[in-house]
């Protein structure tokens, strides 16, 4: 553990590094609290304002000194993609000057000078108070940034007047550059209600008549009914997938069975003509009644021996084998034989399954069950499986309900079972085991963050905001109730203040890493 608290201190320790290195190799980064010249950056210039500004595909973060008629100032403009947070690589941007009643401006940058940093020039004509717009240019699509007023000063001592009175970064810094080289997400905080719930361990079952496994009903050898099934393929109710020729006991073969059927059909067909032979004698009064009574019931009797010749035949399917047939519709899930086969009796053939629909069932641990109370009590359920990237939710009267609540703590588990049916939404398999989250009442309105972004630091918990877009503040919050992959914060976080999802456990580090190396920049 030791060994490994070192090693990621020294990757902290080395992109602290590397990001200044950097800035000082001239690759379009920034020293924050410190004129460019002074590190080294002659076309920096001062800086005097940043701003940062999120649209629904990317966050902006823009650096540039205090903007004055005929000087030039380059923007160090960095884009970072929200769908992943790494920096965008292509495009052009433009720079757009509007509003004040003088026309508007246009400044380009026809790539980044590096990835995810532009660098455009911007040399205002007209003074006074301007609207700012950044516009980046992608094979996706134009995105626009409206940034708002910025003040174009009359000349470079009114801009440096301005600028002097500026004041040096607030919290933790950490560059744009270093998120881009770990895995770093912030998240926005929502208003939103959390429900109480419990963990639990999960398996991916069928419903009770969503499966069926056929077995040989007898020995025999299988044989295609048509193409030989294969797994994955979609059968129907009642279709036959293959046929078993049975090994019979003793002399017993089929053509012994067929020639049986055939002499009783025979001897039912000659007792149908001796009684229709005896009623009209009868009739003409030539024969006893007897005579009549006996024909009748030779009738019969040839008739029951008929239908049990035909249906020893019918064991064999009529046509020189049982038939196997699916149960249900489904998949066949499993194919255990091959055609030509010998099998025994009882041997599996086929597994079908109905998968449209399945089951969720959880194991609650006995300490847990208490906070979920009934079964009117459970709210819904999420769960995770491995290489789903995104959690499945339940919610009942949605997408699936409520089975059960098992009311016997298992002896060897101690656990409780709670079983969700849901519609498949595709890619799930029987069989699979998930860690589930159930859910318990309605919940209560809280501000809601990603549960990974709250960090807990000697019984602490803690998240922290980002105030920039390279500027953060650790703050202390109190948690409550877990909802799925959200968690509730009672009591320090604001809605729509945005919170470190991912990485937030490094930047905690370079906290202490920058005071170890001189600075964070």
């Amino acid at each position: 553990m030791k060994t490994s608290s070192r090693l990621l201190a020294a990757i902290i320790a080395a992109l602290l590094l590397v990001g200044c290195g950097d800035k000082n190799a001239g690759t379009g980064g920034h020293d924050h609290g410190a004129p460019a010249q002074a590190a080294g950056h002659a076309d920096h210039g001062p800086t005097g304002e940043k701003i940062t500004h999120f649209s629904d595909r990317t966050e902006l973060f823009v650096e540039f000194p205090s903007l004055a008629v005929g000087q030039a100032a380059t923007f160090i403009v960095h884009f970072t993609w929200l769908a992943d947070f790494k920096p965008v690589t292509q495009g052009r941007l433009i720079v757009v000057l509007a509003g004040g009643n003088a026309p508007e401006e246009r400044f380009v940058a026809d790539a980044p000078a590096v990835p995810g940093i532009f660098k455009p020039a911007v040399t205002p004509k007209s003074g006074g108070e301007r609207v700012l717009a950044l516009i980046l240019e992608t094979p996706a699509g134009n995105i626009a940034h409206e940034l708002g007023p910025v003040t174009v000063f009359a000349d470079a001592k009114a801009a440096q007047a301005e600028h002097d009175h500026g004041h040096d970064d607030e919290g933790i810094a950490f560059t744009k550059e270093q998120q881009w080289k770990i895995d770093f997400a912030t998240a926005e905080a929502v208003k939103g209600r959390a429900r109480s719930s419990v963990a639990a361990t999960a398996a991916i079952k069928a419903q009770p008549d969503g499966e069926a496994l056929l077995t040989a009903p007898a020995a025999g050898v299988l044989r295609p009914a048509s193409a030989f099934p294969r797994v994955g393929q979609t059968v129907k109710e009642g279709q036959v997938l293959a046929t078993l020729a049975p090994r019979l006991g003793g002399e017993t073969d089929l053509a012994t069975l067929e020639a049986a059927t055939g002499k009783a059909k025979i001897a039912l067909e000659q007792a149908r003509r001796e009684r229709e032979r005896m009623e009209a004698l009868f009739k003409d009064e030539a024969v006893p009644e007897k005579r009549l009574l006996e024909a009748r019931a030779g009738e019969r009797m040839a008739e029951a021996e008929a239908k049990a010749a035909q249906a020893r035949l019918g064991q064999l399917g009529g046509t020189g084998g049982i038939a196997i047939r699916a149960p249900i519709d489904g998949t066949l899930a499993d194919v255990a034989v091959a055609p030509g086969a010998f099998v025994a009796e009882g041997a599996p053939l086929f597994h079908v399954a109905n998968t449209e629909r399945l089951w969720l069932e959880a194991r609650v641990p006995e300490s847990e069950i208490g906070k979920l109370g009934t079964m009117d009590t459970l709210s819904g359920a999420s769960f995770t499986v491995d290489g789903f990237g995104q959690p499945f939710v339940i919610e009942p009267g949605r997408n699936g309900k409520l089975i059960a609540v098992g009311g016997v703590v298992d002896a060897g588990t101690r656990t409780v079972p709670a079983i969700f049916e849901f519609a498949n939404p595709g890619g799930l398999r029987l069989g699979m085991t998930a860690r589930a989250r159930l859910y318990a009442g309605e919940g209560i309105e809280a501000v809601l963050v990603p549960a990974g972004s709250v960090q807990d630091e000697s019984g602490t918990s803690v998240v922290y905001v980002q105030t920039g877009g390279e500027s953060f503040v650790r703050r202390i919050v109190r948690v409550g109730a877990r909802d799925g992959e959200r968690i509730a914060i009672l009591d320090g976080l604001e809605p729509g203040q945005r919170v470190v999802s991912k990485g937030a456990y490094l930047i905690r580090l370079s906290t202490s890493m920058s005071a170890a190396v001189g600075h964070a920049h």
